[in-house]
């Protein structure tokens, strides 16, 4: 089964970026084997993307207070996220927002994967701060080994 997987955040924010960036990478590896999108941080386009999708993985920036770089992983599909963890969002709709109503409407994805990867940095600006980088390109790894063979 193909899983969409859609990066969400905002790449001219450091480390909020890195759902974008893990997306981007995920996108260069995998080609055609994957659906892989970048969706910003707009909680409407992430209802949009996962309307009438079986599974998929979602990859954002989060802030618990646990060490930068610290990887989350929540099975959305069961369970609402803890609305703690990820940051408020600009828009009207935020991430934890949009899950939520298309669970509500029934868009839910039978399987949701969330990974929120603990950012340091959110100030204006590019690039990721090390810690992230580093958790973020093992994700890459991670992902790419599981999506590569299941097809």
């Amino acid at each position: 089964m193909r899983r969409r997987v859609l990066g969400i955040g905002n790449a001219a924010r450091r480390d909020d970026g890195v759902g974008v960036w893990v997306a981007r990478r995920l996108a260069a590896r995998l080609g055609d084997a994957a659906d892989v999108r970048v969706l910003g941080d707009d909680g409407f386009a992430l209802l949009d993307a996962l309307a009438g999708v079986e599974a998929a993985i979602l990859i954002d920036a989060v802030q618990s207070g646990a060490p930068p770089g610290t990887l989350h992983r929540f099975d959305a599909a069961a369970a609402a996220l803890p609305p703690t963890l990820l940051r408020c969002s600009t828009h009207l709709l935020g991430i934890a927002e949009a899950i939520e109503l298309a669970r509500a409407l029934g868009q839910l994805p039978a399987r949701l994967a969330v990974y929120g990867i603990e950012g340091a940095d959110f100030g204006i600006g590019e690039g990721l701060s090390a810690p992230v980088a580093a958790a973020a390109a093992a994700l890459v790894e991670e992902l790419a080994s599981r999506l590569g063979t299941d097809r």
